[in-house]
């Protein structure tokens, strides 16, 4: 997980995972986000929950692309890439 922000218009605790690419040839960033770095992203964010002792604080996971090839980069945020399951949250 690289970032731990709000959102604050929607009055959520994101977790969001940045990936970088210089190209999107070889398929999208967010692809690189597979079942097993999933599990790593909600186990730190479960850790950060409780942490905050607020463990019914409504929270998400966003996946950030960035492509910076020639030219201007280009950033792509996925809202709600993932969900963690109800009784995963404990």
């Amino acid at each position: 997980m690289d970032l731990v922000c709000r959102d604050i218009a929607e009055k959520t605790l994101v977790f969001a995972e940045v990936k970088t690419r210089t190209s999107d040839e070889g398929g999208r960033p967010a692809d690189a986000v597979d079942l097993a770095k999933e599990a790593l992203i909600a186990r730190g964010a479960r850790a950060w929950l409780k942490l905050l002792d607020r463990p019914e604080v409504p929270f998400r996971f966003d996946i950030i692309e960035v492509i910076i090839g020639a030219g201007k980069p280009r950033i792509n945020v996925i809202k709600s890439a993932f969900i963690l399951p109800e009784e995963k949250r404990r």
